[in-house]
């Protein structure tokens, strides 16, 4: 889980033109913020990823719970950014309108440290359930989790609306499932 040094990451600078395409003004308070922390944090991480990333091994059992806080908000390559930020931009825009700013935050932030916790448990119970210790060493980052959770709440409070996922129109409550695949299959892992 280490960034490769020295090249030009061509993913930041795609979200960058995203993100100046929509402008700035454009962009409510938080959902900016949180495009924000995850650009510095890219660029300046707090940890090494192999630090950051959550698991059951480091947050379970070392009792690592700062991971819960890290893992979120870091990202393995800019690719891994990119596509994540390119969904918060559109789903912070209409969410937080919808929501109000602190409500926003607010979900953000429990939403970031529940989605690490539901992690641990998934994979605690797969390495029960397959008798397989590995699943308690899988380490994950990213913001991933709490794009399909905003996605599930703005399903909620948009229904019966239809989206478009790499150009193909789909009803919106099936769209966060055809992301998780379609992202699967362009950025593996």
């Amino acid at each position: 889980m280490h960034r490769r040094q020295g090249r030009v990451n061509a993913g930041l600078l795609l979200l960058l033109y995203q993100i100046s395409q929509v402008g700035l003004q454009n962009i409510p308070s938080v959902t900016l913020g949180v495009l924000v922390l995850n650009i510095f944090l890219f660029l300046n991480p707090v940890r090494p990823l192999s630090e950051a990333c959550i698991s059951v091994k480091e947050g379970f059992y070392r009792k690592n719970w700062q991971r819960l806080l890290l893992s979120p908000f870091h990202h393995a390559d800019d690719w891994h950014l990119y596509y994540n930020m390119v969904s918060m931009l559109w789903k912070g825009i209409m969410l937080e309108k919808k929501l109000k700013s602190i409500w926003f935050a607010y979900i953000i932030a429990v939403f970031s440290v529940l989605i690490g916790v539901v992690y641990m448990v998934l994979e605690f119970m797969l390495a029960k359930i397959l008798d397989d210790p590995l699943y308690e060493m899988n380490c994950a980052v990213g913001f991933s989790g709490v794009l399909f959770a905003l996605k599930v709440l703005n399903n909620h409070y948009n229904p019966g609306r239809v989206s478009s996922v790499l150009g193909v129109r789909i009803p919106s409550k099936y769209a966060c499932w055809v992301e998780l695949v379609a992202i699967h299959l362009i950025s593996p892992g």
